[in-house]
């Protein structure tokens, strides 16, 4: 485990101080009323006509004391050798559909959400498939219960539906009810508007979540440059005032939430105007806010994973892309964290062929993970004997090779071991995936529902149509 410390005890003193600074002078926007009465209560200055909150230096220290004592700086993924989760489809919630078989990119509808459930159903059955599109072609409040439609539908295992908006909760909840699942919502990332805003959505959702007791936390995607100062320490004191403020309001609403968060930091190429998630300018904010936070309070973030790349299209490269991001947060923070599910364009897209090839280099990984057996079987000795010098016989032929070849060795089904040979190559992996995914499709058998029970959700969302418009 590398893990490079990239600050001193001094750094560390005086990014605190710089944080501490930042909250009691700057505070945050807080654009929710009962945040702002949790957080007076906790004895933060409230400004409601401003819609400002101050944290007061004292109290702030108090804090943090606190979370060092209750935390102490523990390991978020343990060692670093452990295999990440295989990808699937879950709440990715992409903004845009690629279509692999004609190329096309296009805004995400129903039939598109449609596919992906039956596809995930097929590539995970044990596992729920969840909101992995946008819809665009339905009204925006209702599209996370049009969603949750498809997927009690479709899906063997329906995940929730991701509900951005507070208002939507009650509904998803009423639907999950007659389906017997509770609470069958998701939250999704507190993704809370940088800098320093608890804008109004994001802050509803983060009430209900603290009330609930869900583990509290911030999803950072702080920009370098655009919404921290461009510099490293200005980064770590502007995003760690962030996650204080945030874990502050969660225990402000309910002293017995866990804390937690994730980050996914970027920076700017002035050039062109984009972000980049993936760059080692950006990875190196990541790390020194990751570790400024583990060293001063104790609590250890996760740094998001490979998913949110540059890589613009889908292919070998932006798998490799992903990989290598993945394994630089492994390195530097002892976590392994996922490679991907289907992404591109910084998190926007979603293809199905971009999954499967996720999916094999996560099974790769894998292979630096399984158990070293060690017995009369795995050891060969009369195997061993048998071959000697190799000069009659070899390993290759021998039936103990044949017995383990599969079990023992990676065999990809995309890609080529003999070594890329450049655009051949590339096509090569493309058409093998693109027909994988005809195959698992017709492989793919709609679970049997109930008519009431479908009917009866659509009846609510129907309602809420009405109701919410």
């Amino acid at each position: 485990m590398f893990q490079h410390a990239l600050l001193s005890d001094s750094d560390v003193a005086k990014l605190a101080d710089a944080v501490t600074a930042i909250l009691e002078r700057t505070g945050v926007l807080c654009q929710n009323g009962e945040m702002m009465d949790a957080l007076e209560a906790w004895g933060a200055e409230v400004d409601r006509e401003r819609q400002e909150v101050r944290f007061p230096a004292r109290l702030v220290a108090e804090f943090v004391a606190g979370t060092r004592a209750e935390y102490g700086g523990k390991d978020v993924g343990g060692p670093p050798l452990k295999a990440p989760g295989r990808p699937g489809l879950g709440t990715q919630v992409a903004q845009l559909y690629l279509d692999d078989d004609t190329g096309e990119r296009r805004a995400g509808t129903r039939e598109d959400l449609i596919r992906l459930t039956k596809f995930g159903s097929v590539l995970h059955p044990e596992h729920a498939v969840g909101h992995s599109l946008l819809l665009q072609d339905v009204p925006p409040l209702v599209e996370p219960l049009e969603a949750g439609l498809i997927l009690a539908e479709y899906a063997p295992i329906p995940g929730a539906p991701f509900t951005w908006n507070a208002r939507q909760v009650p509904y998803a909840i009423e639907m999950g009810n007659v389906m017997g699942i509770e609470n069958w919502f998701a939250l999704g990332a507190i993704c809370f508007s940088h800098p320093l805003r608890f804008d109004r959505d994001v802050a509803d959702r983060f009430v209900i979540a603290a009330r609930m007791g869900h583990s509290i936390g911030l999803t950072g995607m702080q920009v370098a440059g655009a919404t921290t100062p461009i510099t490293v320490a200005g980064f770590v004191a502007v995003s760690a005032a962030e996650y204080i403020a945030t874990w502050i309001t969660g225990r402000a609403l309910n002293p017995d939430v866990a804390l937690g968060g994730s980050l996914w930091a970027a920076t700017l190429d002035m050039r062109g105007g984009d972000a980049s998630f993936s760059a080692p300018d950006a990875m190196l904010r990541a790390f020194a806010l990751n570790e400024f936070l583990r060293r001063w309070c104790g609590l250890a973030i996760h740094v998001g994973g490979g998913e949110y790349s540059s890589a613009k299209a889908v292919g070998l490269y932006a798998t490799l892309e992903k990989a290598y991001k993945a394994l630089q947060i492994a390195a530097y923070t002892g976590a392994h964290p996922g490679v991907g599910q289907g992404m591109v364009e910084q998190g926007r897209a979603i293809s199905l062929v971009q999954l499967l090839l996720d999916w094999e280099m996560t099974t790769g990984l894998e292979s630096l993970t399984q158990e070293v057996v060690v017995d009369d079987e795995t050891i060969a000795l009369d195997t061993i004997h048998e071959v000697g010098y190799g000069l009659e016989t070899n390993y290759l032929g021998s039936e103990h090779t044949l017995r383990h070849y599969r079990a023992t060795t990676w065999i990809p089904p995309f890609t080529d071991r003999s070594g890329y040979r450049g655009c051949q190559s590339e096509e090569e992996a493309l058409q093998k995936a693109r027909a994988k995914i005809q195959e698992m499709l017709a492989r793919y058998v709609k679970p049997e529902k109930d008519p009431a029970m479908l009917a009866e959700l659509r009846r609510i969302v129907d309602r809420a149509r009405k109701e919410l418009l």
